[in-house]
């Protein structure tokens, strides 16, 4: 039996687990996919807001601040891609300006340092390609910009070098109160545990329904995106938002830790694994972003993506016990990735003050290092190439990633098991291109590494075939 057991391996079960793993615990985390940050966690604005816009009072303006100062500290720790580049947000009207005001009033009280209200010209001062229309801006410093699913992976990663336990595929099908312990169901057996911690994302009420009497919905909400190339990375410097509305943050300009532009997103009711996107809603896109900032070249763009927000109808995220030993962390919407490592500190303590001993394990580890081959200078490429000849091979040319950058993976305490996943942990395929050179070599390396057949890679996600078979009879003279 586990002390504690949580559902779900994106940003917020992967920051819990970590949190629990600073002590003397069992933890397992079960995760339904075939690797972690599958959900919204690999899909959204990767913006670490600065805590303005959630109402006083409640556990989201609480941890999305606390949140903001935990992800730059780990962030650096585990050397994940991290810039505070901060915010705008825009007025286009005197209207917009008193939402502006009515925001830096919830800032305030939340705690966000350094906010201000700056004129249009002030804010154009600091990014020349803002609209003539903006009049004026909400300033936050702090706000950043980061690699979510990077974060995610190096948090969960930080649990299992700590003892915690990590199950892929394997997806909750009952719960059952037996006694003083959890039984969990799952289709690859079953669990006993003390406690259960819910962090299902999009499908946190359905687990939620499983062990207490319906609390809540989730309206998930699908947004999408475009990816632009690194020639326009530069067109802003700071994260660009519109006045918020019913809707959610609206429209964002913004750069990414990796070089690039990213705009979106749109707000759509929808199906909670729906990751579709549309020319309506990319459209919509397209010409909100330009009333922020009018030349972005959307001819440059690489890449469209949507993610699914696990919205419910309440004005906070949903965090509490539901039932004896059964701990809900769920309708966790934006800024849910900000808030995620505050989330953790906060459920452990819920845990401990139900009488959860919580004993630090003087052996806890806090520190993760990967290897950049492009960040080396010349001469610790060579000396790097001298010991180990697989980081002379250049398999990413549009992001100079190495063969041993990727054999570098399946050494981790989470190896990849896709093409995706080997994406998401070095940028192999994340370029101009999208893994249109790289990913055939990419298979040939995932094959090697884990003894199956190339037609046996995943894309993605579990049955995701890369490959459906192999050719033959194919003529040589063609």
């Amino acid at each position: 039996m586990t002390d504690v057991l949580i559902i779900g391996c994106g940003i917020t079960g992967a920051a819990t687990a970590m949190e629990l793993s600073h002590y003397k615990l069992s933890v397992t985390v079960l995760e339904r996919e075939n690797d972690v940050a599958l959900g919204a966690t690999r899909a959204n604005s990767a913006i670490v807001h600065a805590g303005y816009d959630p109402r006083p009072g409640t556990l989201m303006a609480k941890l999305n601040v606390r949140g903001n100062a935990l992800t730059r500290e780990l962030c650096e720790k585990l050397d994940v891609p991290y810039r505070r580049c901060g915010s705008l947000v825009l007025a286009f009207s005197e209207k917009e300006v008193e939402t502006l005001r009515e925001l830096l009033d919830r800032g305030t009280q939340n705690g966000v340092p350094d906010l201000e209200i700056i004129s249009g010209d002030e804010a154009r001062a600091m990014e020349p390609n803002l609209s003539d229309a903006v009049v004026a801006a909400l300033r936050a410093p702090t706000a950043g910009i980061c690699s979510p699913w990077e974060l995610c992976l190096a948090m969960a990663e930080t649990a299992v070098k700590n003892g915690a336990e990590l199950h892929l595929d394997t997806a909750v099908t009952g719960l059952e109160r037996a006694g003083d312990r959890w039984l969990v169901h799952t289709g690859r057996g079953d669990y006993e545990a003390r406690y259960v911690i819910n962090a299902a994302g999009v499908d946190s009420a359905l687990v939620h329904d499983m062990a207490a009497p319906h609390g809540f919905d989730i309206r998930p909400s699908r947004g999408e995106y475009y990816i632009l190339d690194k020639s326009e990375g530069k067109r802003v410097d700071t994260v660009i938002f519109q006045c918020p509305s019913e809707r959610g943050k609206g429209v964002l300009v913004g750069p990414t830790v990796h070089g690039n532009l990213i705009v979106g997103p749109n707000a759509e009711p929808s199906d909670p694994h729906d990751v579709s996107t549309t020319a309506q809603g990319l459209d919509f896109v397209k010409e909100t972003a330009r009333l922020s900032v009018p030349s972005i070249d959307f001819s440059q763009s690489i890449r469209n993506f949507a993610g699914v927000r696990a919205n419910s109808g309440r004005d906070d995220f949903v965090i509490g016990f539901a039932a004896p030993g059964f701990l809900d962390l769920a309708a966790i919407c934006s800024p849910g990735l900000t808030s995620a490592a505050a989330i953790g500190e906060y459920a452990a303590g819920l845990l401990k003050n139900d009488g959860l001993a919580l004993e630090e394990d003087p052996a806890f580890r806090l520190e993760r290092h990967r290897i950049r081959f492009k960040e080396l200078s010349p001469r610790d490429r060579a000396a790097l190439v001298a010991r180990e000849p697989a980081y002379g091979r250049v398999i990413c040319r549009c992001e100079t990633v190495t063969e041993g950058e990727i054999l570098a993976c399946f050494r981790s305490p989470i190896p990849p098991r896709s093409v995706d996943g080997v994406k998401r942990r070095v940028n192999a395929g994340m370029g101009r291109c999208q893994g249109g050179f790289c990913g055939p070599r990419v298979v040939e390396i995932l094959s090697r590494q884990l003894g199956v057949a190339m037609d046996e890679i995943d894309q993605d996600r579990s049955g995701s075939r890369v490959l459906i078979g192999e050719t033959k009879g194919v003529r040589e003279d063609v």
